[in-house]
């Protein structure tokens, strides 16, 4: 993935379908439209139904939340940058992320799209459901909010400068993995597990070569 050119225009194209290819698009108010409605009704159930309080429901949501942030590092330091030996490997590694380290200012990829995005998070509550019972009516929702608060991170990375001075070492930490090293700065919504397992970039001394890395970013 790492040796060849990256480009801030256009896209990859994933399959000779169109019809397949529509389907690894996005746009992120599609994402907040299946998922928010879901989110809003599994949290009603749990409280109307399941009768859990209100302080079971928010510490439950809020350890789901803080859950997320340590899936989404091992995710896409160990399954999104994993790169088997077989043809068949590489073309699975390069449609579910490498064609966004090619392409990684694709607006319509910066979100899972929703076919598989259902599958696997249908897959993932079934997994929650087997381990907590009725407790992953709550956790689910938080999980998933996890996630669309990194899709928007993730999103305003590759399309916006930073709104605040304090998200420029989120936006300079993973700008660096795409346009330096991939093998480090795996956090998007948070540096804390680049923290944990060392793999953060010394982000104080990197910004003698924010110049360099924002010509690369504005390269064909």
């Amino acid at each position: 993935m790492g040796s060849e050119k990256i480009h801030n225009k256009g896209q990859a194209r994933l399959f000779k379908s169109r019809y397949l290819e529509a389907l690894t698009k996005t746009h992120p108010l599609i994402i907040f439209g299946i998922y928010l409605p879901i989110i809003a009704y599994m949290l009603y159930y749990s409280h109307t139904t399941l009768l859990y309080a209100y302080w079971r429901i928010a510490l439950t949501y809020a350890g789901a939340v803080f859950f997320w942030s340590f899936f989404e590092y091992i995710a896409h330091r160990y399954v999104f940058h994993w790169v088997g030996e077989k043809p068949a490997l590489r073309r699975m590694a390069y449609t579910l992320h490498g064609n966004h380290h090619h392409y990684p200012r694709d607006k319509q990829r910066l979100f899972m799209p929703p076919v598989p995005s259902l599958i696997i998070s249908g897959f993932l509550f079934a997994l929650f459901y087997s381990v907590m019972r009725h407790n992953a009516f709550v956790f689910f929702p938080g999980f998933i909010s996890g996630y669309l608060a990194y899709g928007s991170m993730h999103y305003a990375i590759h399309a916006w400068a930073p709104p605040f001075p304090w998200m420029k070492p989120l936006w300079r930490n993973h700008h660096l993995h795409h346009y330096k090293d991939e093998t480090k700065g795996f956090g998007v919504s948070s540096t804390l597990w680049d923290i944990v397992f060392g793999t953060l970039f010394n982000l104080e001394k990197e910004k003698e070569d924010q110049a360099a890395v924002q010509q690369l970013m504005f390269e064909q």
